[in-house]
């Protein structure tokens, strides 16, 4: 299968700060993945690369093209957030804090996924073909009952569950979770994680980016430890979250905990 991301000593400079340091990796289909390090260690900056966010240096004529996604270096954007559903806190501010978006219905701001908006609609792109992927969707992740319920009338979970929800109506490949359970309580986080544990076994991949261990689910088989914008360590989720590896990474000691198939990480 076509790998989901590869990365050819992928440089990112900005400001004159270099961000990433030649990055070689690749991620394939269903290689449900955890990215993890420090706050400055690259990790947003990652995620901008795969989402076509952020470019890359640009390589000589004889170097292969730095960022592939889906074995193409170049995307329509529309395509790409087509193929890579993406989750994120800042994504749960723009839909819910941030602007009037939060005076949408749930099937409204689903639908708004289909476009690449946020939240707002023109006329004839809310048709019974639309609310009916929205509504397939939204029970894709137990959400159904949400479907008439305003934003801003809703739990922080409910909430993060319709962005779900909208992150994958357009049926993409992989999914991409840039610290998805900021601002989640202990139950609502649970519930959360419960329902992308559930999307990884139905066939989408996850690709998480975090610096909370607890939030790498079950399905996750493989973590990429990032420090000052390199790979530190990369392989198999029992190898990587040890003591010694991620004391490395954050700088400071840090003890490892299991619980059943969870993992858990205190300074």
């Amino acid at each position: 299968m076509t790998p989901v991301l590869e990365l050819v000593n992928a440089t990112v400079v900005k400001g004159g700060v270099t961000i990433l340091h030649s990055l070689n990796l690749t991620i394939s289909d269903r290689e449900h993945t955890a990215i993890v390090g420090p706050n400055g260690s690259g990790k947003s900056t990652l995620v901008k690369l795969l989402t076509h966010h952020d470019y890359p240096w640009p390589p000589d004529d004889d170097e292969p093209p730095p960022v592939k996604v889906y074995g193409n270096d170049r995307w329509d954007v529309m395509e790409l957030r087509a193929q890579l559903g993406v989750i994120s806190a800042d994504m749960h501010h723009r839909f819910v804090v941030g602007n009037s978006a939060g005076n949408l219905r749930a099937e409204d701001v689903v639908v708004s996924g289909l476009f690449a908006t946020h939240g707002f609609l023109r006329p004839g792109q809310l048709n019974a073909r639309t609310r009916g992927l929205a509504r397939e969707a939204l029970a894709r992740v137990d959400a159904a009952h949400l479907a008439d319920k305003m934003m801003d009338e809703m739990s922080t979970g409910e909430a993060r569950r319709v962005l779900i929800a909208r992150a994958l109506v357009t049926k993409p490949r992989a999914l991409v979770l840039d610290e998805p359970t900021s601002g989640l309580d202990v139950v609502s986080r649970y519930r959360f994680l419960e329902q992308v544990e559930k999307v990884g076994r139905a066939g989408t991949t996850l690709i998480f980016v975090t610096h909370h261990v607890e939030e790498i689910v079950p399905a996750v088989e493989r973590v990429i430890l990032l420090k000052d914008g390199r790979v530190a360590f990369d392989g198999a989720k029992r190898d990587m979250l040890t003591d010694a590896k991620l004391s490395d990474v954050f700088g400071a000691p840090v003890r490892v905990s299991q619980h059943d198939d969870r993992y858990f990480a205190q300074a």
